[in-house]
């Protein structure tokens, strides 16, 4: 049974953590700084922010807090995180894509793109990508890439990701989060091609008691639970999100969930089904990308050259 005693020392460490000031983000930060990282709590609402770290100090972990505002909605404000990310740091030895959104109302991102589609995948698309290098010049880094069991019933749909035909709240969260596995295994595929030491990792948290479910009305929380069981607490949750992050066990491409059907229990290797596992729409995906963002992953960059590099730009496609 992994827990977060199987968490080794992390002193010296920086990671990033989006969407951290509550539910599974605020757990996989405070159990990454209790371990002795240097965890930046990346959220939308720095406020929020703040007040989770002042929770955090109380348990009196031995790592370090930093609050930063990323708006995955907009493809500016990512880039100016990043911006100020890397003017500040010189590493990052583990980027964890946690920050969703779920079932909101119809409504779309600074881009135009529907917005769950566009925080929960594009938006990290992003980030990663911006980030790359300084992952590259960090020895043994990680990119734990946030997914959900809901992924098993989704398709991509090409024809659809400004809400151009119709919106389904529901159905265009499973696609955003089948979206972030199939990028996790294909970043890992193109990373093992180019012969990079990065590991790209998908982790499912099953079912948790989070704000994710703030859009949902009473009754629909009580048909999911009627459905999946009783939801458990966030901390256990974020468990396949810290495994996937530090576990010396854990293998690029590959995707950790909980133990009893993917909903509840403690982290172990998940069967992916072959909708996130179709090679052709992986790359179809990762070119779409490629374009709504501006982003390329650029290859191998020495870590003597990265004080250097400290403004990317963005090409914003319309």
């Amino acid at each position: 049974m992994w827990t977060k005693n199987s968490i080794p020392d992390l002193t010296n460490k920086i990671v990033i953590v989006t969407g951290a000031n509550t539910g599974l983000g605020f757990e996989t930060a405070l159990a990454l700084y209790e371990k002795g990282a240097h965890v930046v709590l990346a959220c939308r609402d720095l406020y929020k922010a703040n007040q989770a770290i002042e929770k955090i100090k109380q348990h009196k972990g031995t790592g370090t807090l930093e609050a930063a505002k990323l708006n995955l909605e907009s493809l500016k404000q990512i880039n100016e995180f990043c911006e100020a990310f890397i003017q500040k740091h010189r590493q990052l030895d583990m980027l964890i894509n946690n920050a969703g959104v779920a079932m909101p109302p119809a409504s779309k991102t600074n881009e135009g793109y529907e917005l769950q589609f566009g925080v929960n995948f594009l938006g990290h698309f992003a980030l990663t990508g911006l980030l790359f290098p300084l992952l590259l010049a960090t020895p043994k880094s990680r990119i734990v890439t946030v997914s959900s069991n809901g992924y098993q019933g989704a398709i991509i749909d090409f024809d659809n990701l400004r809400s151009e035909k119709d919106y389904n709240a529901i159905r265009e969260y499973r696609q955003s989060k089948l979206a972030n596995l199939i990028f996790s295994i294909e970043l890992n595929r193109r990373i093992k091609a180019k012969g990079q030491k990065i590991l790209s990792i998908a982790a499912q948290p099953g079912a948790n008691k989070t704000e994710l479910t703030r859009h949902l009305s009473e009754e629909e929380i009580a048909i999911g639970i009627d459905r999946l069981g009783e939801f458990m607490e966030p901390w256990q949750g974020a468990l396949s999100l810290l495994y996937a992050a530090v576990s010396y066990e854990a293998v690029g491409g590959s995707m950790y969930e909980p133990e009893n059907g993917g909903l509840r229990g403690y982290p172990t290797l998940a069967t992916i089904q072959k909708n996130a596992m179709d090679e052709a729409v992986a790359i179809k995906l990762w070119h779409f990308a490629e374009q709504a963002t501006g982003i390329h992953f650029p290859g191998s960059l020495p870590a003597n050259t990265l004080a250097g590099c400290v403004t990317f730009t963005v090409t914003i496609a319309s």
